[in-house]
């Protein structure tokens, strides 16, 4: 039997999208909704997956690019505000969580570990969309970019989380998939877990985590490997 003893107190960060949750499809779907209105090409998923850690701004900023068409900066911005009401509601549609993710979340949080989730997306859609996949009782807190004094791969990010729970960052584990992740983690002092599924333009094995994970399967091992 696993000894859980060591997940109680301790505070695990999550990263959202790509993460936590295959939120691609619709966040690509919303850009290219937008794309689309304005006769531009549209993205392919496969094409702009590894990208979305950059963020939905810089992957509608390269739709527009791509398609080779001058668009104003004021333009732009209407773009990406029509972007953000579309995607508002269409948040959940193809959005799920990842294999295992919930049996682990359930835990975790039973040990008596603080849950966290460390992301940049605006924090309201991130709850948004972890309420519409009942996910969002599993976590103390939701730390967005909006509500930090910088947001990953700066620390501080990481930090303001992990104090918004009351957390000891000597006892904290970022759960992430890019270098955004990796670069807060080790700005922090905090042990990082990297999974090997999510949005990344470098390999996760590239960006030296402490544990790599394949599935979530093996999530609450490694953080009772790393929390001895």
């Amino acid at each position: 039997m696993v000894d859980l003893d060591a997940l109680k107190g301790a505070t695990i960060a999550f990263d959202l999208d790509g993460t936590l949750v295959e939120s691609a499809p619709d966040l690509i779907a919303a850009i290219n909704a937008v794309l689309v209105a304005e006769n531009l090409k549209p993205l392919s998923l496969e094409e702009a997956r590894p990208f979305v850690s950059r963020g939905a701004r810089w992957l509608l900023q390269w739709g527009i690019t791509s398609s080779e068409v001058p668009v104003s900066a004021a333009r732009t911005s209407e773009l990406f505000h029509r972007f953000l009401l579309h995607y508002s509601v269409h948040i959940a549609v193809d959005s799920h969580p990842f294999p295992g993710a919930i049996d682990a979340l359930t835990v975790l949080r039973n040990a008596g570990a603080k849950l966290v989730v460390c992301t940049n997306k605006p924090t309201a859609l991130a709850h948004s969309l972890l309420s519409k996949l009942v996910m969002v009782d599993f976590f103390d807190a939701i730390v967005g970019l909006d509500v930090v004094t910088a947001a990953k791969p700066d620390p501080a990010h990481l930090i303001e989380a992990v104090q918004t729970v009351g957390g000891d960052l000597k006892q904290a584990i970022m759960v992430g998939d890019a270098d955004t992740d990796a670069g807060a983690a080790r700005g922090a002092g905090t042990h990082l877990i990297l999974v090997d599924f999510g949005y990344t333009e470098v390999p996760a094995a590239e960006l030296a985590p402490d544990i790599l994970l394949s599935h979530f399967d093996d999530l609450v091992d490694a953080c009772i490997q790393l929390l001895k």
